[in-house]
């Protein structure tokens, strides 16, 4: 069945640890089907070729996902030593927030609710050579 007692199991679960870099963006005011259209643009590019796309989006999410590439990069140079011209987009993805909620005036007395959607943006990159 498993192949030890639980706690053992959890240590070797934690001891293989992710040493990619990478960034999140927490609680971000644009929803996730609007942020993943534009991690799907970038999905898989170059580190250049994707900070050229989201330049030039017109996309509000571009602008947040742009400073968070570029924080995954600089994290890339200054903790792990690697090279901006050698990175590339691993992953990108975007997990659903919580959603505020706001009540808006309508006629006879009424009231609609309005959901302000929010997302959790996280991008890992990764060295295109692994030396």
């Amino acid at each position: 069945m498993s192949k030890g007692h639980r706690s053992q199991i959890k240590r070797e679960r934690n001891a293989k640890k992710d040493t990619r870099p990478s960034a999140k963006l927490s609680y971000a005011r644009v929803s996730v089907q609007k942020a993943c259209f534009v991690l799907d643009a970038i999905r898989g590019k170059s580190y250049a070729t994707a900070r050229g796309i989201l330049a030039y989006s017109p996309r509000y999410a571009s602008e947040l996902i742009l400073k968070l590439l570029d924080s995954a990069a600089a994290n890339a140079e200054n903790n792990l030593g690697m090279d901006k011209n050698e990175l590339y987009i691993a992953e990108c993805f975007a997990g659903e927030g919580p959603t505020m909620k706001r009540i808006h005036p309508r006629a006879q007395g009424r009231a609609y609710r309005i959901e302000k959607r929010t997302s959790h943006i996280t991008v890992i990159l990764d060295e295109i050579n692994k030396k």
